[in-house]
């Protein structure tokens, strides 16, 4: 018997984190849902921290994943929203593992590289990957996107991530 793993996949942001849910069924992929948790720009910043918390602990809570991949973010432009994005990145990494998942982490042309075979390419060549790799996949935008697309990454690597964990342990 096969079993399936659920995996959320994250797109951490401060105004927008992406969420994406698929099932692994051996080799199989199959979409689950996906969507995007907001916070409210004219809020403090703790208190969109918690927004985002709230929102992506509802999703785990209802969608019950059984591990989490987040895209590791790089920022070099502002010092300032680098700082606001990693927090956020800390909030979005801290609410799977409070729930007990594994929290695998990608370096975003990891997962271009899983998912369209190059890692580098163009929003559209993702959007048009998940739509063959999974044909009943629904997202809006692109943060969504993104998650589905971590998602999957981890799916690919989950397999030799177990065995460098064995042979390390």
């Amino acid at each position: 018997m096969t079993t399936v793993i659920r995996i959320i996949g994250i797109d951490p942001g401060l105004r927008r984190t992406g969420w994406g849910i698929i099932d692994t069924i051996g080799n199989s992929l199959k979409f689950v849902a996906s969507g995007t948790v907001t916070s409210d720009g004219d809020m403090d910043l703790a208190s969109r921290l918690c927004q985002l918390h709230d929102g992506l602990a509802e999703v785990v809570h209802t969608y019950r994943p059984d591990e989490a991949a987040v895209e590791q973010t790089f920022v070099n432009k502002d010092a300032v929203a680098t700082l606001k994005l990693g927090q956020a990145r800390g909030v979005v990494m801290l609410v799977p593992a409070r729930a007990g998942l594994p929290v695998a982490e990608y370096a975003p042309n990891a997962v271009k590289k899983s998912v369209i075979g190059v890692g580098h390419g163009e929003k559209q060549q993702i959007h048009m990957m998940l739509k063959i790799l999974m044909p009943k996949v629904e997202f809006k935008g692109n943060d969504a996107a993104d998650a589905l697309a971590i998602a999957i990454c981890h799916a690919h690597h989950r397999a030799g991530n177990r065995m460098r964990q064995a042979l390390a342990g």
